[in-house]
């Protein structure tokens, strides 16, 4: 057995809070409805803090909460200052703040700059005429000489990204949703604002910000056509028939997000800037910005996007750790809210082994609500469909309505979520799969995600050590996390069959994902089942 890949600093114990941290990704629609209208709110948040901190929480993220129209619930911003009354008050917000940081834990929101809501009064203003002083904030442009849209980018969502406006005769861009013009962020007016938008809430409080489609903020300059997509197949969505290289990823985003980092700075340095960005590697690591003034944690989607096989992710995860500038500090991600959840991609008996992954890996890892109850995209009968995305492209399995669907707290009425009618259907497995149902088994999901979180968190081997790779066989993924004083060996057989893993040396199992004994010793050999994951320590 040997180590493949480079060993890589052990940082002091003065790092920041977030190289520690687990984060919690909540979707406030669907967390906990303290009203009865069916709709998560704020208050419910609060109601569940105590839950967090059980859990082992650092820091949670807040999908937007913001005044809007909800044609993308919650991404399509009227008015990034305010809280909008589905989801409470400014009241509420600050209450959630002094709840949670009275408890320890960290809040981050989700800062949407890359488009408003069409009935933003910047958009009103700006559609009003075009000489009017807002009409640079948004991206304008005429028509292509045959009438139509000025250049081929699509929207993410299907069609054309142009929306001609027929008061003034020109075509205006958005990335996503008509409802959603996109922001000129050529104009420093434009930042200006939106600079000020992050002081309002870093002012009430606010711990950092996770920034949507970061990669997008700024377009090409001269609005040249995307290349077509040679790979493009119809089962894939209808934006990937082009490839964006020009109305995304351009180098002068990069001023934008050291900008956004130098406000963050103005607070203080544990202020965090989070980015969401869907980029290959090589581009992903640029985010980290010049002299690691960019985003501190450009969102890392390798195991979203995976192929869920031990040769495939033992080689991501080493191409990303090779290619992180230095003092770049490395994250993962299992699942989110655009994306299947973790459990339906991969089965629940391999989301247990995902789970000791995500928290053994070197880097800081993001929980996306319900996965640590093992929760599966619930299926939605048509008429119950609410992504506008599936109602844009039906039939087509892109609608991200499966994995939103209410948390389950327990086997009452909505399974605890809520009084009223929930929004988006429950799942039907929910009086089984639940928090209160699994609190209580130490053989449950949610036992092992806080059996795991309470370890990292008392190990600095498993939140700063070294990661080296472990020659492994067949469907084992093997490495070692590692300080001068400590060495764990994290073995993870990704196959449903039973597995032998050569171990660098004796060690002593410390959790196993199928409950193995703790506390064996291990000599030479590690037989794993299917669908294990042990976490050992290793004493030679």
């Amino acid at each position: 057995m040997k180590g493949t890949s480079p060993d890589v600093e052990v940082h002091s114990s003065q790092e920041p809070w977030w190289r520690r941290g687990v984060i919690y990704q909540i979707y406030p629609r669907s967390f906990q409805d303290s009203n009865g209208d069916g709709i998560g709110d704020i208050r419910g948040i609060i109601d569940r803090l105590d839950y967090l901190v059980w859990l082992g929480i650092d820091a949670v993220w807040i999908s937007p909460i913001f005044f809007s129209p909800m044609a993308d619930f919650g991404y399509d911003i009227a008015d990034y200052r305010k809280i909008d009354p589905l989801f409470g008050t400014l009241t509420d917000f600050d209450q959630l703040i002094e709840a949670a940081h009275r408890r320890g834990i960290r809040i981050l929101l989700d800062y949407v700059p890359n488009h408003s809501s069409d009935r933003h009064q910047w958009f009103l203003e700006a559609r009003s005429s075009r000489d009017n002083p807002r009409r640079d904030f948004y991206i304008w442009r005429d028509a292509a000489p045959d009438g139509g849209p000025p250049n081929n980018w699509q929207s993410e969502f299907g069609g054309s990204a142009w929306e001609l406006d027929a008061a003034t005769g020109q075509y205006y861009y958005h990335a996503f949703l008509k409802e959603q013009p996109d922001l000129n962020w050529r104009n420093p007016e434009v930042r200006r604002e939106m600079y000020d938008v992050l002081r309002f809430w870093l002012d009430r409080g606010v711990d950092g910000f996770r920034v949507d489609v970061m990669w997008h903020l700024i377009k090409d300059a001269e609005f040249r056509d995307n290349p077509q997509n040679p790979d493009w197949t119809e089962d894939m969505p209808p934006h990937k028939s082009v490839l964006s290289i020009y109305s995304c990823d351009q180098e002068e985003v990069h001023d934008v997000v050291s900008e956004m980092r130098a406000v963050l700075d103005e607070y203080g340095g544990d202020r965090l800037l989070i980015g969401e960005i869907y980029l290959p590697i090589a581009r992903l690591v640029a985010y980290y910005g010049r002299d690691l003034r960019g985003a501190h944690l450009p969102f890392n989607f390798r195991l979203i996007e995976a192929q869920w096989d031990a040769r495939h992710i033992e080689r991501q995860i080493v191409e990303y750790e090779a290619a992180l500038p230095e003092g770049g500090w490395p994250n993962w991600v299992l699942s989110n809210h655009d994306k299947p959840r973790i459990a339906s991609r991969v089965g629940r008996d391999q989301a247990r082994v995902a789970a000791m992954m995500l928290l053994t890996l070197r880097g800081t890892p993001t929980i996306y609500y319900g996965d640590e109850i093992g929760m599966n995209d619930a299926p939605i009968p048509p008429e119950r469909v609410q992504d506008p995305f599936e109602l844009r492209v039906p039939g087509r399995g892109f609608g991200r309505d499966p994995q939103r669907t209410p948390m389950q707290w327990d086997n009452t009425v909505n399974a605890g979520f809520s009084t009223g009618s929930p929004w988006l259907p429950l799942a039907p497995d929910k009086d089984s799969f639940n928090v209160e149902a699994e609190r209580s088994d130490p053989h449950s999901m949610l036992s092992l995600y806080r059996r795991l979180i309470a370890f990292r968190r008392e190990n600095d081997a498993l939140n700063l050590g070294r990661y080296a790779s472990v020659e492994a066989d067949s469907c084992v993924l093997a490495y070692l996390r590692e300080t001068e004083n400590d060495r764990y060996l994290i073995a993870l057989n990704l196959g449903p069959e039973p597995a032998v893993l050569e171990t660098p040396g004796q060690c002593r199992i410390v959790i196993s994902t199928e409950g193995k004994a703790e506390g064996e010793i291990v000599e030479e050999k590690l037989h794993l089942q299917g669908n294990e994951g042990v976490l050992a320590e290793m004493m030679s």
